[in-house]
């Protein structure tokens, strides 16, 4: 009888313990749905480029382990940007202007969250693969403006840059469980006008390769639910 009882003791205690480890160590899980601006730029030698603001919205799923010193999250965030790149009317007017361009994106992501302290303040960083729209003038009349620096080269011609990017992302995120404040820098690791060196244009003969990297700051809030 006094082993029946030890036995059962010894149960209880082991299942006492399990519980209680659990509930200490749980999981936490969220879906989270985000919003802010951007300002969006492409860091090439090519173009005189000027940055752009722009939105972006997305979603993610969230995965916090309190016993662990970092959290994970994966989602998808679409956003419109507008980029400026300097042009003139004709190769005989010698003054230029911006023309402004936009891109549609829309990325996944998959970032790892570094607690700083806790999970009210940490480190993000993580891949990004890109899919991208084709630069789009905002002024269609501008089409046949000529790109500053090129004697042959129009404003239309550089339309279409290539679609798919792989990107790295770092930034900070401060807040509560159910809100956060997030600041982005979003760096692209592949050539984003690469495509443009498959087209049949004629350049002049000093002109180097289309080379290209994406450069996004990005300031959004995160509802978590």
């Amino acid at each position: 009888m006094k082993k029946i009882q030890f036995t059962l003791l010894v149960v209880f205690t082991m299942g006492f313990v399990t519980n209680s480890f659990a509930q200490n160590y749980q999981i936490k899980n969220g879906f989270g749905l985000s919003g802010g601006i951007t300002q969006f730029d492409i860091i090439t030698d090519n173009f005189a480029t000027t940055k752009g603001d722009g939105w972006l919205g997305g979603m993610s799923a969230t995965i916090s382990i309190p016993h662990r010193w970092y959290g994970v999250s994966y989602g998808m965030q679409l956003s419109e940007n507008k980029i400026g790149i300097s042009g003139r009317t004709s190769n005989i007017d010698v003054t230029s202007q911006e023309l402004e361009y936009k891109l549609f994106t829309a990325q996944l992501a998959f970032l790892f969250h570094i607690k700083i302290v806790d999970d009210f303040f940490t480190l993000d960083a993580g891949p990004v693969l890109q899919y991208n729209s084709k630069l789009e003038l905002t002024d269609e009349s501008q089409e046949n403006y000529m790109i500053s620096g090129y004697e042959t080269l129009k404003a239309s011609d550089i339309s279409d840059i290539s679609n798919v990017n792989f990107n790295g992302a770092i930034g900070l995120s401060a807040g509560f469980s159910h809100f956060r404040i997030k600041a982005q820098y979003i760096y692209g690791f592949t050539n984003i006008l690469n495509k443009l060196n498959d087209q049949d244009f004629t350049l002049e003969a000093n002109k180097s390769k289309f080379k290209g990297t994406q450069s996004m700051v990005a300031i959004t809030a995160m509802i978590t639910f």
